[in-house]
């Protein structure tokens, strides 16, 4: 995990008013919370290439599984699961949210903690 995840101000502001509606589980808002906590906030146009966010496709490799999945992040009025399109507060988005390529995240999912590395990150407009 990095040490500080980088988040746009809008993305950040998002989060928390996510944690304040109270639509996270216990563990994962501690986590979260220590990550704001820490958080660089950005611009959106100085914001990294290689840190997930908001409109972009990244490529997350489940390191227990060896499996590699992609997840198209979007706002969350624009998520349509079936179509590859994911909110960037569901679960994989505020996991990995903020976080860069060749960070390895642990994360108390629904079904069980996962360990997960960021292989790619590209952002669209």
């Amino acid at each position: 995990m990095s040490e500080n995840i980088v988040l746009t101000t809008g993305v950040y502001d998002l989060i928390k008013d996510h944690l304040r509606r109270k639509r996270t589980t216990a563990k994962e808002e501690q986590i979260l919370l220590e990550q704001l906590k820490s958080s660089k906030q950005v611009l959106r146009k100085e914001l990294p290439g290689d840190v997930v966010t908001v409109n972009c496709e990244v490529k997350v490799k489940n390191i227990s599984t060896n499996e590699e999945e992609k997840y198209l992040f979007v706002q969350t009025n624009r998520e349509k699961i079936k179509k590859g399109k994911y909110s960037i507060l569901s679960p994989i988005g505020l996991a990995i949210v903020g976080n860069k390529v060749g960070d390895v995240i642990n994360w108390p999912f629904e079904d069980g903690d996962k360990k997960l590395e960021i292989l790619g990150v590209e952002h669209y407009n």
